[in-house]
């Protein structure tokens, strides 16, 4: 999944200067973009120090944050591409956490949300037409949907690709 979510992101911004990873976690998705990306300056924030130990000996020459989503560490316009892969529903404030993603992105620079969304998923705001109301809000343009991850016929990990 890391993967596919890395070639999104870089089909939407294939030479970004710098990067955010948003629940980085183990830096699955942040190892993916560092071996394509040799000059970009990639961070990563998580919540748990746990998570952020074992993420920092797996992977060296990043900026690796213990933050939560709604307060993210980086001045306003920081970032090209913010990325967020399986995070989002853990995220204390959903909302909060999008304006704070809008915020540390320069204009134009794009997110790549994916998670767990699907019309037929419970709560109802894992839904696209929830979550797209819930980016705009935030101060994106109205995302892009990109199937990621399909269980059956049926959508199960989709990303939300929008531009500040």
């Amino acid at each position: 999944m890391a993967r596919r979510v890395a070639e999104l992101a870089l089909a939407a911004v294939p030479a970004p200067g710098r990067v955010l990873d948003v629940g980085c976690g183990t830096c699955a998705l942040l190892g993916l973009l560092a071996a394509r990306l040799p000059g970009a300056e990639l961070a990563g924030v998580d919540p748990a120090p746990r998570i952020l130990a074992a993420a920092r000996k797996r992977l060296d020459g990043v900026r690796l944050e213990q933050a939560a989503a709604e307060r993210l560490p980086f001045a306003d316009g920081s970032f090209d591409l913010v990325v967020s892969a399986m995070s989002f529903d853990h995220w204390a404030d959903q909302a909060l956490g999008l304006a704070e993603c809008a915020r540390v992105l320069r204009f134009g620079g794009r997110l790549v949300l994916a998670d767990l969304f699907a019309a037929w998923l419970l709560p109802p705001r894992r839904a696209p037409r929830s979550a797209t109301a819930l980016v705009v809000r935030a101060g994106f343009r109205a995302p892009s949907w990109q199937r990621v991850y399909d269980l059956g016929p049926l959508p199960l990990v989709q990303a939300a690709l929008a531009v500040r």
